[in-house]
């Protein structure tokens, strides 16, 4: 006869209660829920109407659950097929196992996805087409030498004053043009074997302040080993800030829950480097993520990636930014795709994301244009990229452009 022991009761706003029930060969976990976390009048209604043709017997219940969605990711070529009509050349990647790298979606992204048009932008990002099978001059594995940067496995020590955290190479939605593709989708649980030696050489390190924790995706681990990881590296005297990189709001925003805000409610200053890509991403479900990390007090900026036929429009990176700062989103940094095997065809020339900065920077406000970057290959670190504003200078006069492209003088005579 099964035992049930039961945690305590919760209040209305917090995680669900969970119910363990012991049997004698196997432990088996239920989650009772008194209400979903996301309710149905937070979804959006791409999201309703693609539930409505291919999950329609699931409940609201389920579908806000972050572990049904992970359980139910689409990761082979059978599955997708049921709900997109592939082109020759995603077939073919497909068949190739994801071609170079894993492939994986949620249900709720790929609700996002437009299901006919293999041109549109979301899909672009995390189909597979068989151009990841092409490598291009200047294209490596391991392009920013994170590897040559690790005095310890899982730490990247680039900077003097900070360090990459990589805590599991697994993510709810592969991107086609990641920068980590040569380890994503590998054996989380190698990386989290290495866990104490990297907190071990932050420990002994002095000179680390600042700590990023990233992978993969660290807030795709369970809410014991988030906590775990801040509780180790917050106790840690001489580091300052911890930074979490992570595509979850954007991808898995069920993930947020009550539970987890109470986790990022115990460290401070934390922050959140959320990977955002395209407006469309920007959903009730993800808005309401965003601001209820914000209301637990943890400081968001936005990572995006230029990215060929999906952003490269002044207009799409306008309303992205825009977007991003009404859920108090601070958009920080827009990244010229880095140079991995097979990501020519995301790739657009430098001029053009200069050109892009040029066409936002006076348009909007100063909160809304991020960082261009270029993450340089070889472990040099990343080094901003601007327009031409400067234009010459004389004995008096500093020469400068301004959004408008009228000229301006700056009085700074040459000593």
């Amino acid at each position: 006869m099964e035992q049930i022991v039961s945690r305590a009761l919760i209040d209305n706003d917090e995680e669900p209660p969970l119910y363990e029930c012991s049997q004698s060969k196997a432990t088996k976990v239920y989650h009772f829920y008194r209400k979903p976390v996301l309710a149905e009048a937070d979804s959006n209604p791409k999201t309703m109407a693609f539930r409505e043709i291919f999950f329609p017997s699931v409940s609201n219940r389920e579908w806000n659950d972050y572990h049904w969605q992970l359980k139910n990711r689409i990761t082979t070529l059978e599955e997708i097929k049921k709900y997109l009509v592939l082109t020759e050349e995603e077939r073919i990647a497909l068949e190739d196992n994801g071609s170079r790298f894993p492939f994986a979606i949620t249900p709720y992204y790929l609700s996002l996805l437009d299901l006919k048009d293999p041109d549109s932008e979301l899909r672009k990002t995390v189909i597979p087409t068989i151009n990841e099978s092409m490598k291009s001059k200047g294209e490596a594995e391991d392009p920013l030498n994170e590897d040559g940067t690790s005095p310890v496995p899982g730490i990247c020590h680039r900077y003097p004053d900070r360090v990459l955290f990589l805590t599991t190479s697994f993510c709810s939605t592969y991107c086609r043009y990641c920068t980590r593709s040569r380890m994503v989708g590998g054996h989380s649980q190698k990386m989290e074997n290495q866990w104490a030696n990297a907190i071990d050489y932050i420990r002994r390190t002095p000179q680390i302040r600042d700590v990023i924790i990233s992978g993969g995706d660290p807030l795709t681990l369970c809410d014991n080993k988030i906590d775990y990881l801040l509780r180790e590296i917050t106790s840690i005297d001489h580091v300052e800030m911890v930074r979490i990189g992570s595509k979850v709001p954007m991808v898995l925003p069920q993930r947020i829950t009550p539970s987890l805000l109470r986790i990022f409610k115990r460290y401070k200053p934390l922050f959140l480097s959320i990977h955002c890509t395209h407006p469309d991403e920007l959903t009730k479900e993800s808005a309401k993520a965003c601001n209820d990390i914000a209301d637990a007090g943890v400081v968001m900026g936005s990572q995006t990636v230029l990215l060929k036929g999906v952003n490269d429009k002044v207009e799409t990176l306008t309303a992205l930014f825009q977007g991003l700062l009404k859920v108090r989103v601070k958009p920080y940094y827009l990244f010229q795709c880095d140079p991995i095997i097979g990501s020519s065809h995301f790739r657009t020339t430098i001029e053009k994301g200069k050109s892009l900065i040029f066409g936002i920077r006076g348009f909007t406000s100063g909160y809304a244009v991020p960082q261009y970057v270029i993450d340089t290959p070889g472990g040099g670190g990343k080094v901003p990229i601007l327009p031409k504003y400067e234009m010459k200078q004389d004995e008096e006069y500093l020469y400068l452009k301004n959004y408008e492209n009228k000229i301006f003088r700056y009085p700074d005579e040459k000593k």
